[in-house]
């Protein structure tokens, strides 16, 4: 069960929840700049401050023995405006931020797009606009040009399977654009694949991929009306999105739940090319947990207890319920570690690409003792378990090449704010309160690191 010696041991990030400085240094404004934040939690001004911190914090990573660090970038920082004039002042904190991680040996780990779309580009349409597609290969291209030689591993689009199912709740799409969500979802696919060849032209030694959030569901019992709800579950969740990435083409199953819920989508044979062209090199992908499903019936109603972390019933196709056999987080998340290996098991059975974790990790209560010592023993016991079942997937001869848990220092969590920890290493600040932003290790912290330096051999 060993795992191979240059295994991408990392941690992640996303821009816009945990650098702030929103409006500095000629950034433009992103929706999650503009978007009310939700009740109770502060706006993503400053975050983490990461932004003014990305010395410190990249010394921390270093102390902690990361190989790797996924962070992303955010588009207007690079392109204010989404597209047109490029902000120098954007270009030069990230090559500063690639520079300070390849000094300590630190692989920078890209993530192209995370959630937070050009406000410009979002007054016109965002992705419901093919000018939304043709933004981001602009942004990409002058991605590769000013780093391409210093980043080997770039993601596309984080979660986009999350951003069309659960668009408003993230703060990516708007009411009344429900019939075009499939049609976005094709432009930003369409985008993807452009950029998927862009990289190869351009950089033919880096390595690029899509970073959807997938994890397999359950039926409820052996009904077969469950099994077929959880068969279009998967496929409106997961196999949709990587089946155009890895193969260039619709999973017909996701085409039958889009002709009868009636959404509309306009595809070209041109297009279809296109889709077939760009091929990723691995497959990133996120993961916190399973879902169970019950197939539609009058008598099945969406359990909210049991759908806080998905959020995702659909009464004519699927309906979530609670999974009796798992525990949960103190934020109603279930816990299911072997899930993590099921669901990796079958994305390489299905793929047959290298996988990489670029998200997996346990929000939390955290609280700072007297001492000083912050001990997530909780969190440790969480990391240990799926890196567990990690280690069975490698042996079972799944290609994994890495594994970066969320987060790699606290950050605003999308719901809950700073209330919701995830990182190893702590942010001193709250929802009301900046104080002095300092950072403070937890115990995680020094569990992850002896963890990296002995290859996870004890586990």
């Amino acid at each position: 069960m060993s795992l191979p010696k240059n295994f991408l041991w990392g941690a992640s990030t996303s821009a816009y929840q945990v650098e702030g400085a929103y409006n500095e240094d000629g950034k433009g404004l992103s929706v999650q700049d503009v978007k009310d934040p939700f009740p109770g939690t502060p706006n993503f001004n400053v975050c983490s401050d990461h932004y003014h911190h990305y010395k410190e914090d990249v010394a921390l990573f270093a102390e902690m023995g990361l190989k790797a660090y996924r962070f992303s970038i955010a588009w207007t920082r690079i392109l204010p405006t989404g597209s047109g004039e490029v902000n120098p002042k954007g270009v030069e904190f990230y090559s500063n931020l690639i520079d300070e991680c390849l000094k300590y040996g630190i692989e920078p780990i890209v993530t192209m797009y995370h959630f937070d779309l050009p406000n410009e580009l979002d007054k016109v349409g965002g992705w419901t606009n093919p000018k939304t597609m043709d933004a981001f290969v602009e942004f990409a291209t002058i991605l590769f040009k000013e780093y391409g030689t210093r980043v080997k591993y770039w993601l596309t689009i984080n979660e986009q399977n999350m951003m069309i199912l659960y668009g408003p709740i993230i703060g990516t799409t708007k009411p009344g654009q429900e019939h075009l969500l499939y049609q976005s979802n094709h432009y930003m696919l369409l985008a993807q694949a452009k950029v998927f060849k862009l990289c190869h032209d351009m950089i033919p030694d880096a390595k690029i991929g899509p970073a959807p959030n997938i994890s397999v569901n359950y039926p409820h019992t052996s009904k077969p009306e469950d099994n077929l709800a959880v068969l279009y579950i998967n496929a409106v969740r997961n196999w949709l999105y990587l089946d155009i990435a890895v193969w260039g083409k619709y999973n017909p199953i996701a085409l039958d739940y889009m002709h009868k819920k009636g959404f509309k989508l306009d595809v070209s044979d041109e297009e279809m090319e296109i889709l077939k062209a760009g091929k990723p090199d691995f497959i990133a992908f996120n993961y916190y947990s399973t879902a169970t499903f019950e197939g539609p019936s009058a008598d099945v109603k969406p359990n909210p207890e049991a759908d806080q972390q998905i959020g995702l019933s659909d009464e004519a196709f699927y309906a979530g319920v609670k999974n009796e056999f798992l525990p949960f987080t103190d934020f109603g998340w279930q816990i299911d570690p072997l899930g993590f290996r099921t669901t990796m098991m079958e994305m390489y059975a299905r793929y047959h690409l290298p996988l990489l974790i670029t998200e997996n990790g346990l929000g939390a209560y955290d609280r700072v003792e007297e001492d000083g010592s912050i001990n997530d023993d909780y969190r440790i016991d969480y990391l240990k378990q799926h890196i567990t079942e990690l280690k069975h997937t490698v042996e079972a001869g799944v290609d994994v090449i890495g594994y970066c848990p969320w987060s790699a220092i606290d950050l605003i969590s999308t719901h809950q704010g700073f209330e919701k920890r995830y990182g190893f290493i702590y942010v001193n600040r709250d929802n009301d309160d900046l104080k002095d932003l300092s950072r403070m290790k937890k115990k995680s912290f020094f569990w992850y690191k002896e963890l990296i330096e002995e290859n996870a051999e004890s586990l």
